[in-house]
């Protein structure tokens, strides 16, 4: 039986690979805020049902039937949070924890009712994709990390991090969402990025900035208009 226990820790398997983390006991600790022991049994509960494989070295890896659970589930996830945002208005930094909530109480009919309605291809208002995506096949996209833009360069943020209700609030309250464009203005002496955003001038540490994905805006060097709320119309390509 898949409780709900272990379909968060399929999923907190495959977000933190896609991350670019090597999975290990104390990084599932650190992902799902439990303790080491408690990883250990569920660890062993999901080698028992064939769903994990722990390697010599301790790295974690999803079977495929693991990945398969974990895919659904963030697909689940990914659908109700558009569905807040697409159809409800919630706020785009609000719907990760609703989304999170809901997701394993839905059905595989109201999943389908879903997809009908919202469609497959479009992001979430995070900026990312059903599918979790590596960090390779973001710069494959043309996608670069806030943190390692260019100086006097125009950016459109593509994506967010999600799963930080606080870094989300303090990124809104900055004008950084997904579909804003901004400026980076200076790489400050004390490692802080100077912005200009549609808020003004702010700084950002490198934290946060290496949470936010941008690519090239069209207006290269121009100062973000008042009017960047866009939310992400894109198609991106889903390749691996």
């Amino acid at each position: 039986m898949i409780t709900v226990s272990k379909e968060d820790y399929l999923k907190a398997i495959l977000e933190a690979e896609s991350e670019g983390e090597t999975v290990i006991s104390a990084a599932l600790a650190h992902w799902l805020k439990v303790s080491p022991p408690a990883v250990t049994m569920a660890l062993r509960r999901l080698k028992k049902d064939a769903l994990v494989r722990v390697e010599s070295g301790g790295r974690v890896r999803l079977t495929p039937a693991g990945q398969r659970i974990a895919r659904k589930l963030t697909q689940r996830h990914h659908l109700i949070e558009r569905m807040l945002s697409e159809v409800f208005g919630m706020d785009w930094w609000r719907v990760h924890d609703e989304a999170e909530r809901l997701e394993h109480a839905v059905s595989p009919a109201f999943e389908n009712l879903l997809l009908a309605k919202l469609g497959r291809d479009h992001a979430c208002p995070h900026g990312n994709l059903s599918e979790m995506e590596s960090p390779t096949s973001r710069r494959r996209r043309g996608l670069v990390l806030l943190a390692e833009a260019d100086v006097a360069k125009g950016y459109l943020v593509s994506g967010v991090y999600e799963r930080d209700r606080n870094l989300l609030e303090f990124l809104e309250a900055r004008g950084i969402r997904p579909g804003a464009e901004l400026r980076l203005v200076t790489r400050n002496y004390d490692q802080t990025l100077s912005l200009i955003t549609q808020t003004g001038k702010v700084n950002l540490g490198v934290p946060a900035a290496e949470r936010v994905w941008v690519e090239p805006s069209l207006a290269i060097g121009n100062s973000p208009t008042k009017n960047s709320r866009a939310k992400p119309a894109f198609k991106p390509s889903r390749t691996a």
